[in-house]
């Protein structure tokens, strides 16, 4: 036998011995972390299928919801956005209070609206910025249904220039700072929304006709 055979057997029974070392020092850790492992991928997709039916469950109560509404079946459309409110999976609870909140809008029930709105912008749990469309949505109900100054304490937080929804908010100050008869605060406003180059087409129309009636006093 050459010495680079003898060496070679020599070392492949000494890493024998060595894994045969640390597998009786550690063989039922190893078997643990396997077993560990595969029940943890097991736990996963178990999880994660709940999860997919729950918003699949969830999804389609909404949408069954919507359909009662469309077809005038208030009542029944309420119960089942109550129960979706309470029994539902991720974001349909808050989407089904903000559609309760609409049937109220609909059914000539603004104080009702204008509450349900307030108390999803008030939910610290809900999301920021569906809280800020809660407080967008009471705020221009107010303009025809409350005060300037109701509609000012929902809405002037959202019309700084760094907020996304501060066209919006700064029409319904505009609006409601007219209908009060604070013309020169709704002039700097709907002058705003005209100069913005980043004003929504469609508000930057209405602002236009608000800065006309305006300056002829209409």
């Amino acid at each position: 036998m050459s010495d680079d055979s003898f060496f070679r057997e020599v070392e492949e029974e000494i890493r024998q011995d060595q894994v045969r070392a640390i597998w009786r020092k550690y063989g039922a850790l190893i078997i643990a972390a396997a077993v560990a492992i595969v029940l943890g991928t097991i736990g996963y997709t178990v999880w994660q299928n709940w999860v997919e039916s729950r918003a699949n469950a969830s999804g389609d109560a909404f949408l069954q919801a919507l359909n009662l509404a469309s077809e005038g079946r208030t009542d029944e459309a309420r119960a089942a956005l109550d129960q979706l409110e309470a029994d539902g999976y991720g974001a349909y609870p808050v989407l089904a209070r903000l559609r309760v909140a609409t049937l109220h809008e609909q059914k000539g029930e603004y104080r009702e609206a204008i509450a349900a709105f307030d108390a999803v912008a008030a939910d610290s749990s809900v999301d920021g910025a569906v809280r800020d469309m809660a407080r967008l949505r009471a705020a221009y109900l107010l303009v025809d249904h409350g005060e300037h100054a109701e509609v000012a304490s929902r809405v002037e937080v959202l019309a700084v220039d760094s907020n996304p929804l501060r066209h919006a908010a700064r029409e319904a100050l505009a609006l409601a700072a007219w209908k009060a008869g604070a013309r020169e605060d709704a002039r700097q406003l709907v002058d705003q929304l005209v100069e913005d180059p980043a004003t929504p087409q469609r508000i930057r129309e209405r602002a236009a006709l608000l800065s006309g009636l305006l300056r002829s006093g209409g």
